[in-house]
């Protein structure tokens, strides 16, 4: 998994997959879901990110225990 933060454009991108995007949909404004051929997530982008996340230029990783 990657994130990434674009100043420039103000947008946050998680990247949960490789796979090529074959189809984008945008499920609430400002947020888009990338699915590859089957379905799958592939992405997910926040527009306006300073504007709907606290610190998109941070990020803070939990591993919770089982």
């Amino acid at each position: 998994m990657k994130v990434t933060y674009d100043p420039h454009t103000d947008t946050l991108t998680v990247i949960f997959s490789d796979n090529p995007i074959s189809e984008s949909d945008e499920d609430k404004p400002g947020i888009v879901l990338d699915y590859d051929e089957g379905g799958n997530l592939v992405s997910l982008e926040v527009l306006d990110a300073s504007k709907r996340v606290s610190e998109p230029a941070g990020i803070e990783f939990r591993l919770l225990n089982q």
